[in-house]
């Protein structure tokens, strides 16, 4: 009989820990592709894109910018950003980290932006930090920083 309570106890155990492997696995497969989002949003120059992947108190804590807070002040910002550059960035993930409704990424990306006002070409590179949050089943970017590596 013990024997049995013991074999009952392992499958189940493996059970959930099997299921909460695939839901970290799913939940971080979600996050790199929201972030994936984020950039082809940002390389499209499409402000309403990017400003959906945030949540509606999202914060953008930008290199030189005053910080942009919740959805009217990111539209703004990027919008501004839109109109003035256009950006061609590659974007690769470092760490992820997923813990209950939030998620930590790293990444860095390279590429280039192009100033509209005198069509320059600009090489850069930068990193980035992303917080996530899980808002109604659905990751959305919480707070967002970057810098340049350089």
């Amino acid at each position: 009989m013990k024997k049995s309570i013991f074999g009952l106890v392992t499958v189940i155990a493996l059970l959930l820990f099997g299921n909460t492997t695939n839901a970290q696995s799913d939940n971080k497969a979600s996050v790199e592709k929201l972030v994936h989002s984020y950039f082809d949003a940002l390389n499209a120059s499409d402000a309403n894109k990017v400003v959906s992947l945030f949540t509606t108190d999202g914060v953008l804590l930008a290199t030189g910018a005053p910080t942009a807070t919740g959805t009217e002040q990111l539209k703004g910002t990027f919008q501004y950003v839109f109109d003035n550059f256009t950006y061609t960035l590659k974007e690769t993930i470092g760490e992820v980290i997923v813990q209950g409704d939030y998620a930590f990424v790293s990444s860095t990306s390279k590429g280039s932006f192009v100033i509209k006002s005198n069509n320059q070409k600009v090489e850069d590179d930068f990193r980035e930090l992303f917080v996530m949050q899980k808002v109604k089943d659905s990751w959305k970017i919480a707070k967002y920083m970057y810098n340049k590596s350089k």
